[in-house]
């Protein structure tokens, strides 16, 4: 398997609705939720995928897509924290300082693609990204599967993906769910 990541842009658009099917990802999110929180849900699927696909048509691209070969088979939404709405609001994944973080909170893999490294892949290109776009920090908020009673849906991650890309537990507002970020203003990628 030989992984490419590319930037979501308009062309990509087609390949982003391939991957995450009829119904969307995550229940029809279409990668709403980290702009407009649980109201997601109450909107029609449709509306969720047409907003998503109004920020690519605007730009900049807001995530990221892996494919093997001509397959997309992965993606991450990648973005300045800033612009997630709905992330700047929730007091259990507060930001810890004032920096100019990027996040990515969430992952999508095709079935047959998952535990074969595809997230790994995103979280090395998503550092690349963001470091060029002079973020000061990646951060994520994965789900650490060692902590009692954590949850099996994963859609943000597990820790352990993130530690062996360098990304550091900064704070640990439930037991299972923790704010993890790669400084990129000292580290190399």
């Amino acid at each position: 398997m030989t992984l490419s990541v590319r930037p979501l842009t308009p062309d990509l658009w087609p390949d982003l609705e391939a991957l995450f099917g009829k119904a969307g990802a995550s229940n029809g999110c279409w990668c709403m939720f980290w702009r407009i929180g649980p109201a997601y849900h109450k909107r029609p699927r449709e509306k969720n995928k047409a907003a998503l696909r109004t920020i690519v048509r605007c730009g900049p691209p807001s995530g990221l897509i892996a494919f093997d070969g001509d397959a997309p088979v992965g993606w991450c939404l990648l973005a300045p924290r800033a612009t997630l709405p709905w992330l700047e609001r929730s007091m259990r994944l507060d930001t810890v300082d004032d920096d100019s973080t990027w996040s990515m909170p969430c992952f999508f893999i095709r079935a047959a693609y998952r535990r074969r490294g595809v997230t790994t892949v995103l979280i090395e290109a998503a550092l690349r990204t963001a470091r060029r776009a002079g973020a000061s920090a990646l951060e994520s908020y994965p789900i650490d599967t060692h902590a009692p009673k954590s949850t099996g849906n994963i859609f943000t991650g597990v820790a352990s993906a993130f530690r062996r890309s360098g990304f550091k537990t900064v704070a640990r507002h439930r037991l299972g769910r923790v704010i993890m970020r790669h400084d990129l203003k000292r580290r190399s990628v």
